[in-house]
């Protein structure tokens, strides 16, 4: 990611931020207000009431009464009846405390109030936060899987009856959802409402921010003492599941993402060849119309031996005198017609030929150095035709 994408995104997070912020503290500082005044109004009317308790002794209890109800006591039950008393700390509780864990939801009803507990906490979250994790990513995958085969005969079914196919891609996404909401979103939001006496809006709100893992706390279940001690720790497996379609959501997301990408840096391939296609075949009709193009550099000829001296001491053979009558017809060799391509077999088949005429005709080539190529015998030269011998077969008998 550039820089300037990442202090952008940086940017709008703060933005967001800072306009949650606003948003929230004009919604909820007005009711902390109002809940302020109402502590205020009941500490004054309690000391009216009971003239013989001061004003100091009353703030320290109720100093007391808060730290002993977040740390965990219920004021409905009594500690010297054991069988009214229902611990926050038996193994139901204890179970979902557990839970709430590894999978870092957190709500913060129940909290840790001893040093050893802390410890054991510590190591016990690095251990099981990546457990829970991989536990979390396989059920993840059967569940995707068992929803989508699901899908797949529905989306059979939208075929058989003719239905464009990206209409169909478009109604099994929409159908994953939907399902998904309503086995693990709508029908909990009923359930805890009716077992917590808590309204719709109170038990969606507690699905939601439990399923997001941010777990606030002030919405816990099983923390009367009417529920059953199994209670809990089935609110636990429902936490499990619905964060499992809630992972099976986020990778089928990726999933469509990850084909998104691949099929656009097809399509930018596929543009990128046209281009080079078009590309040529406008440079080559270019080609064509402008005429043939300039020749090739002529190669250095190789030396032949006619055209070097003999060495000293050598006699060179004479050669066959020429009559007058017959004139040798020399051939002159064409000069060399480049095309728009040019072999290398024809160029070389070229450069012999004209070595050859030259040699024929007595063309001085350049003398080459001393010691370089040692010469060969001189070709000897074919006898001409003469007219002579015509006229003796002309010659009557």
């Amino acid at each position: 990611m550039r820089s300037t994408t990442l202090l952008a995104l940086l940017a709008l997070v703060l933005l967001y931020l800072v306009s949650g912020a606003l948003v929230f503290q004009a919604l909820e500082k007005p009711h902390e207000q109002q809940v302020q005044k109402e502590l205020e109004d009941g500490r004054d009317k309690f000391l009216k009431d009971h003239p013989c308790v001061s004003q100091e002794n009353l703030r320290e209890f109720i100093k007391l009464l808060a730290k002993t109800l977040g740390g965990g006591a219920n004021p409905d039950t009594s500690w010297t009846n054991n069988s009214n008393h229902s611990s926050a700390w038996n193994l139901g509780s204890a179970f979902f405390f557990s839970g709430t864990i590894i999978t870092t939801v957190g709500y913060g009803n129940t909290a840790l109030q001893t040093d050893a507990g802390r410890l054991f906490c510590i190591f016990y979250a690095l251990v099981g936060i990546p457990l829970f994790g991989m536990l979390l990513a396989g059920v993840g995958d059967r569940l995707g899987s068992s929803l989508r085969r699901g899908i797949g005969h529905i989306e059979a079914v939208f075929l058989k009856w003719h239905v464009p196919p990206g209409l169909v891609r478009i109604l099994s996404a929409v159908l994953f959802l939907l399902i998904g909401c309503l086995l693990f979103v709508l029908t909990p939001t009923f359930v805890f409402s009716y077992l917590e006496s808590w309204s719709k809006l109170e038990a969606i709100y507690f699905v939601i921010v439990t399923l997001t893992t941010v777990g606030f706390g002030d919405y816990v279940p099983g923390t009367s003492s009417r529920h059953n001690s199994a209670y809990q720790p089935l609110a636990w497996f429902w936490i499990l599941f619905g964060l499992a379609y809630f992972a099976s959501v986020l990778t089928t997301i990726g999933n469509w993402l990850r084909a998104v990408s691949r099929r656009t840096r097809a399509e930018m391939g596929g543009l990128t060849a046209q281009a080079a296609s078009w590309t040529g075949t406008v440079t080559a009709r270019v080609t064509q119309r402008a005429g043939p193009s300039a020749p090739p550099p002529e190669k250095e000829q190789p030396f032949l031996p006619s055209s070097l001296p003999a060495p000293p001491g050598v006699v060179e053979p004479a050669s066959m005198p020429v009559s007058p009558g017959s004139p040798k017809k020399a051939k002159t060799p064409s000069p060399p017609t480049a095309s728009a391509l040019d072999y290398p077999s024809e160029n070389l088949a070229f450069i012999d030929e004209s070595s050859d005429t030259q040699s024929e005709r007595g063309c001085a080539l350049p003398r080459a150095p001393r010691g370089r190529r040692r010469p060969n015998a001189p070709r000897k030269p074919s006898k001409p035709r003469g007219p002579g011998r015509l006229r003796d077969k002309a010659r009557p008998a």
